[in-house]
């Protein structure tokens, strides 16, 4: 295998230099000052500081608060990653068996990407809204009182389905990818080895999916717990007291509302080595179950 090389010792540095200054400037810088601020108890106003070493830290493990919130956001990015995953699956290998009109049906399931989170989550409120949503007049006509923004699992609810809408699109471009790029011999050959499609799928067609279902499930992961700050924020209608919300949303409303600033700091500093553990685990345990063809 041939090797790229460079005359210039300086010239690789130099096409590196733009990319490593915009990770140094938007991710190392602000990840320090987070480590630094969580030991410290902070003016709102930034006329002062004080060091209370691990203090904002012992207080956030003893909350009850930030444990609910915890394990809401651990429901949260299950439901919202297995049923997108899932429902644009599904979606992929119907499509991928389209012949005719099957442009207009891909175009049909792709363009949400489109939306961004805060439009989303704004589509979201008109259709859970008490006075004019349709999905809380289909709710009223079984006879259930849907009450988006007051009711705690309600508007749970909107958050999971709006979430899982607007992420589908993304999962339906990989798996569909994925699937056409499955030789036609070997299709042809699972043909004659299982006439059930159902087992050709989970005996040939999914293990052959499976590098892209695994990127796929780490994307999500990140979507839920990051991706969905808009949505959640225009959802909670600006109470978020007695509604549910994630750990990077608490961030928010600590920080930003509350003027906690060392414990919302020691909060984005436990989500991130969340974060980093969660792909650690991912990578070495998950990955060992993945072929790559």
């Amino acid at each position: 295998m041939k090797r790229a090389g460079f005359a210039n010792y300086w010239l690789p540095i130099l096409l590196l230099l733009p990319q490593l200054t915009i990770i140094a400037v938007f991710f190392y810088w602000p990840a320090f000052n987070a480590v630094q601020s969580s030991f410290y108890l902070q003016d709102p106003f930034g006329f002062g500081s004080q060091f209370v070493g691990f203090e904002n830290y012992a207080d956030l493990f003893a909350s009850k608060e930030y444990a609910k919130v915890a394990r809401f956001t651990l429901l949260f990015t299950l439901l919202v990653t297995a049923t997108s995953l899932a429902t644009a699956l599904l979606l992929a290998v119907k499509a991928d068996k389209v012949l005719r009109g099957a442009r207009t049906y891909k175009t049909l399931l792709m363009w949400v990407y489109a939306v961004a989170p805060p439009v989303a989550g704004l589509m979201g409120v008109m259709l859970f809204d008490q006075n004019i949503g349709s999905v809380t007049d289909l709710f009223a006509w079984f006879g259930y009182d849907y009450r988006l923004g007051v009711n705690y699992w309600d508007t749970a609810f909107a958050m999971i389905i709006v979430s899982v809408w607007i992420q589908i699109p993304v999962n339906f471009i990989f798996f569909l990818s994925g699937l056409q790029s499955i030789p036609q011999h070997v299709r042809e050959a699972a043909m004659i080895d299982n006439p059930s499609g159902f087992g050709r799928f989970w005996q040939i067609t999914f293990p052959l999916l499976a590098p892209t279902a695994f990127f796929l499930l780490i994307i999500n992961i990140t979507y839920a717990l990051f991706d969905t700050f808009g949505i959640i924020d225009t959802l909670v209608k600006n109470n978020p007291a007695s509604n549910p919300m994630t750990l990077v949303y608490k961030v928010f409303v600590d920080g930003f509302r509350g003027n906690d600033m060392g414990g919302s700091s020691a909060q984005s500093v436990v989500l991130m080595v969340l974060v980093l553990a969660l792909t650690i685990f991912q990578f070495r345990l998950l990955e060992r179950r993945i072929h790559y063809t």
